[in-house]
């Protein structure tokens, strides 16, 4: 670890008085009822205190959202040690990644989860965070239970349940810099008490951009969104509980912020384009979650409809040449529907009568239609001094469908009331076939056509021993096998039209533990994650703007992560997370026919870390001061497999403070507080557009606001 990862850990520890025995706690105040709040997860799909787990979870309640002024799955994602967000400004290219694992959009390693439905393409992923309870960060492979494409892990978004017995709600208004609006309503309450509840919830929210185009004057990366969210819950008797909820969202936002990256470097928030395009996306989701919570038996049903589209355009060179643009279109449904059941909480098997047996038994199914279609328009003599003409390429036109089927189960066992002892595994099969289509009209080239079509099956085991050495703390070591779904390249050079399943063994030590009668939790793993058929994205190269996806051979990442939070006093918390990563390729690995052996696996930090305390104290009885700050570090990384081109280390800050009454609210914020220049996201692009051979993105600059609202 480096020198800084190593003085953050110990600031770390000093903060949250790791090393401090309980009576020095009791000391600073003799208050035994001062606890942190009770956190449940669906980590490992039943509902568990995360601290009882033998998996690294981080768990962001809603009080931490609200406090943190979190907006997106993204920025909830400073409190999680090793994870990093892959964004562009358009908000549809959102890409996770734990502990150095990543890849395209299309084919996640991280499959996000709104309220328990597989978001199957990241594209509908990055919605914004409204009428949210928690967002859980559940690293290591997952595969055992949730199968494909989490074989880094899985995000669980968690919708807060309408009320069945009190009328709640508010409106607020904040403004901010760069002409930012951002107005919120919500209500929740009950229809018939105790049975039936409803609430919804909405968002509009607009600013101007970021970036300023030197050719037009204008602002290019301007973000317009209206999302909304509507619940029924109905719990017609104590066993049974059934919730609709419905979703959708209408983004129309600016162009990609892209420039070369040696430019942006000295001229951030500067582009150079003749044409400004433009990013929109429609999202419709409906879920219907049906419970019997019985004695004995727990059933569940989760059943998910998703709707997607997206259409951009862009100046794809960059520059103020009219050389060459493009127009995306892609659009996607998805079903999915999964039926577990499982032994009650209370009510375990019992083997003998001192070794009780938790398990859990479900059968998943899915279907997928992706449809893409995009066209790269070359101005006369652009392809070629023998075309006087302009020249429209498909590249692609193309149809995915995937259907597959998935079976799991999972048991506990536990031994001598300390030790427990988990075995697990997941059979999941699919069929995928495609219909690839690249062509130029007119046509100065051949058309290329395909219809392949393949099937995929995999098992992933998982095994862990967990031991209580008392009531507060825990040691475990889980050892599991993930996997990636194989496919298909809706577009890539010849030979790549197909890319092979990418599989994953992960080894992790973990230590959860609270002290000074739960006013403080610390937490820490080690781990080991060794790949095979590692799937990379790539640059086309004869093709600008467009990626593909092919195996690159082996990969290692290994770190380090811990977790501090503490209640120092009522309303006062301090927290803190701290990860270092150390990924790299494999001997033997083989990128764009170049050997990367060695080479830093890209966009992966070497560390990052969070610190910060939230604060909030009654001035009367009805109304209470808040505020928070929060200190985020990240270590330099790579942009691109070759590691040509990287991001050195920087940090962020972010302050907030508020009052909130019976009926008002009013707090104002600041966000990267010391305006800090980074490029968080670039990638390899044509040198003779580009002359870096880079083409990057300028990381939000400094922004605050106000916010004003009423609530009841």
């Amino acid at each position: 670890m480096p020198q800084m990862s190593r003085r953050l850990a110990r600031i770390l520890l000093t903060i949250a008085g790791v090393t401090a025995p309980d009576s020095a706690w009791a000391q600073a105040s003799p208050s035994s009822r001062i606890q942190l709040p009770t956190v449940t997860v669906t980590a490992q799909k039943e509902p568990a205190d995360p601290q009882a787990l033998p998996v690294s979870v981080t768990a962001v309640s809603g009080d931490m959202l609200v406090n943190g002024g979190i907006a997106l799955v993204r920025d909830a994602a400073i409190y999680s040690p090793n994870t990093q967000f892959t964004d562009f400004t358009a908000r549809k290219l959102s890409n996770p990644r734990f502990r150095g694992v990543g890849s395209s959009p299309a084919n996640p390693s991280i499959t996000t989860y709104l309220d328990g439905v597989p978001q199957l393409n990241s594209n509908t992923s990055s919605i914004d965070l409204i009428d949210v309870e928690r967002v859980e960060f559940v690293r290591g492979s997952q595969s055992a239970l949730f199968g494909r494409n989490t074989l880094a892990g899985v995000i669980n978004v968690a919708s807060a349940r309408p009320s069945l017995s009190e009328w709640t709600g508010g409106l607020s208004v904040p403004l901010a810099n760069f002409a930012s609006r951002d107005v919120r309503g919500s209500f929740s309450g009950p229809v018939v008490s105790g049975r039936l509840g409803v609430s919804g919830s909405i968002r509009y929210g607009q600013r101007d951009g970021f970036t300023r185009n030197r050719v037009t004057g204008n602002d290019v990366d301007s973000r317009e969104a209206v999302t909304g969210k509507g619940q029924l819950l109905w719990t017609p008797s104590s066993l049974w509980e059934t919730r609709l909820i419905v979703s959708g969202e209408r983004a129309r936002d600016g162009d990609f912020a892209l420039s070369d990256l040696q430019g942006l470097r000295a001229n951030p928030f500067e582009v150079a384009r003749d044409f400004e395009g433009h990013t929109d996306r429609d999202i419709l989701a409906t879920t219907v979650l049906a419970r019997r919570a019985g004695t004995r038996l727990n059933l569940t049903s989760t059943t998910g409809f998703v709707r997607w589209k997206t259409e951009d355009a862009t100046d794809l060179d960059y520059t103020p040449a009219p050389l060459l643009r493009r127009e995306n279109a892609e659009q996607s449904v998805q079903f999915t529907q999964e039926l577990r059941i499982s032994s009650a909480a209370s009510s375990p098997l019992k083997i003998s009568e001192n070794v009780p047996l938790k398990w859990q038994a479900g059968v998943f199914v899915f279907t997928q239609n992706y449809e893409q279609d995009a066209i790269n328009q070359y101005s006369p003599f652009v392809l070629s001094p023998l075309l006087p003409f302009a020249v429209s390429q498909h590249s692609p036109q193309a149809t995915l469908d995937d259907v597959g089927l998935g079976v799991f189960g999972q048991a506990t066992v536990t031994l001598a009331d300390r030790v427990d002892l988990t075995g697990g595994a997941r059979v999941d099969h699919e069929n995928k076939t495609a219909s690839l289509r690249t062509f130029f009209s007119p046509a100065v080239a051949p058309e290329r056509f395909g219809t392949p079509a393949e099937s995929f099956s995999n098992v992933s085991p998982q095994m862990s021993a967990a031991v209580r050495i008392d009531a507060d703390r825990l040691v475990y070591l889980s050892m599991a096998r993930g996997f990636k779904a194989g496919g298909f390249n809706a577009a890539s050079p010849a030979g790549f039209e197909a890319y092979a399943e990418e599989q994953t063994w992960n080894l992790e030590v973990g230590l959860k533990s609270a002290w000074a009668g739960g006013r403080m939790t610390a937490n820490a793993a080690v781990f080991r994650i060794d790949w095979d058929d590692l799937q990379l994205n790539l640059p086309d190269p004869g093709v600008p703007g467009q990626f593909f996806i092919a195996n690159v051979g082996g990969a290692e990442s290994k770190g380090v992560e811990l977790e501090v939070r503490a209640r120092v006093r009522p309303g006062f918390d301090l927290f803190g997370a701290i990860g270092y990563t150390n990924a790299r390729f494999g001997a033997g690995s083989i990128s764009s026919g170049a050997n990367v052996a060695g080479n830093r696996i890209p966009n992966t930090p070497e560390y990052t870390a969070t610190v910060g305390s939230h604060l909030s104290r009654a001035i009367s009885a009805n109304a209470t001061v808040y505020g928070g700050a929060e200190f985020i570090f990240l270590g330099a990384f790579e942009y691109d497999d070759m590691n040509s081109a990287a991001q050195a280390a920087y940090s962020l800050a972010n302050l907030r403070v508020g009052a909130r009454g019976r009926l008002l609210m009013v707090e104002a914020w600041m966000k990267n507080v010391f305006d800090t220049r980074y490029i968080p996201v670039a990638l390899a692009f044509d040198p003779r557009i580009a002359p870096s051979g880079f083409l990057g993105e300028s990381g939000a600059p400094r922004t605050f606001g106000i916010n004003a609202g009423v609530t009841f």
